[in-house]
Parts: C-alpha cells; structure tokens; sequence
C-alpha cells in the first residue's frame, strides 16, 4: 500500500530499475539491492514492509536471505521472484520463509496487486476474527460461523483452517502445514492434510469442486484466498 517500503533484490539491472521506478510513482518508499549481501544487509537494517526477492542471485542467494531474515525474527512478507519450471526451487524457498512466489516474466499489474494484498492483509494479520464470504472464524472460542450459524468443526478442521487464516494469500507447502497443523506425528502423512481439505471444503466453500478460499498449487501446496467473490 502507498506509503509503505518496500526492498527489491534482484540482479538483473533493467528489471531492477523497472520495478524501482513503477513502484517508486505509485507512492512506495522502494530500497533496491542488486546483489544478496546488500539485499540482506538492508533487510536486517531497514526492516522493509515487504521483500520482493530473486532466488538467484551473486554473493548471497535467495534461500540465505529467506531464512536469515527468518532467523532474525522479522515476519515482512516475502514474495520470491522465480522462473518457470522451478517447483523444487519453489518449495525449498517457501520451507525457508517465503510467502509466496510470482514466476517470470509476469505481468506488472499482477505484481502491484499481489504487494498491496499482503501489505493490507499484514496491517490486520492481529485480528482474532478472520472473515471471508459468509464466514467467520473465531480464533479465541475456536468456532465457525456462517452468517451466525455455527458450523461444527473437528478440530483438526479448526486448526487447519486457523492456520490458513493466519496466512492468507501464502503459499503453503504441504511441509509447512504438516509441521505447524499435526506436529511431530509419525502416523500423519501429506495425504492427511489432503483429506482434511477435503472435508473443510466441503463446510465452507460454495462449489468444493471448484474451490475459491482453499486454492490448491500444483505441486506446492495450498493458498488462502479470503478475498473472494462468490
């Protein structure tokens, strides 16, 4: 959102100055790093609103700064700039602290969208209800509400669905999920977390054949969208 800062790291110097100048005339403050040493070092520094990231990149890569920053404690949305056909790559970015990834070449006005949502969403991440449709979750009392009826939940549902809520618009590795929704289970495997989205889509999305909150990635994981039009 105007007014916030952003760090862009990336080692190609047209595309750099590109995104500086497009994101700098509609009213970010922008950092810029070509290399990841500078972009690390402003990341810890600066404490940027967002990080618009290159996984590969001179000195220090992208995978480095993901998990440094990480490391460090700060919680800025990170958005990894990738290129097609790089599942593997993806998935060990978002496993080390990534948001989210946009692959190249993408459309700019994609970009500036995909920023503002994280940036908004960040501003009211501390809320204890997250809404979405017809729906509220209710972290505290561990309920669900669709326009004030409450709909019965497991609690593996509840906990699945609190843990997409506290991370909307990411893209969630099965990893990730397994690790903060099951824990250290022996018994769990990613099919579990499969089967769950199964039956939590089947109480909160209007068509669960065609899912619009709970969005599969293909090879990756799932995302959150709670933005969403019915």
């Amino acid at each position: 959102m105007t007014g916030s800062r952003i760090l862009i790291v990336e080692d190609e110097p047209a595309l750099l100055r590109g995104l500086k100048d497009t994101f700098a005339s509609i009213g970010y403050t922008v950092l810029t790093a070509a290399d990841g040493e500078t972009g690390l070092d402003l990341a810890v520094s600066k404490d940027p609103d967002l990080i618009l990231l290159d996984i590969m990149l001179p000195r220090v890569n992208g995978y480095e700064i993901c998990r440094t920053v990480r490391a460090r404690g700060l919680e800025m949305p990170i958005l990894m700039l990738t290129a097609k056909g790089q599942e593997e790559d993806i998935i060990l970015g978002l496993n080390l602290g990534a948001d989210d990834y946009i692959t190249k070449p993408f459309s700019i006005g994609e970009l500036i969208a995909r920023t503002n949502a994280f940036l908004r969403r960040r501003r009211s991440s501390g809320a204890a209800i997250c809404r979405f449709g017809e729906f509220e979750l209710h972290y505290m009392t561990h309920r669900l509400f669709r326009n004030g009826q409450e709909v019965i939940m497991t609690a593996k549902e509840f906990q699945l669905l609190a843990y997409f809520g506290r991370h909307p618009g990411c893209a969630l590795t099965r990893a990730a999920i397994l690790e903060a929704v099951w824990g250290n289970s022996v018994t769990v495997t990613e099919r579990s977390i499969d089967r769950c989205v199964v039956t939590l889509r089947a109480k909160v999305e209007p068509k669960p054949h065609r899912p619009i909150y709970i969005q599969t990635i293909r090879d990756v994981g799932y995302r959150f969208e709670p933005e969403q039009e019915e």
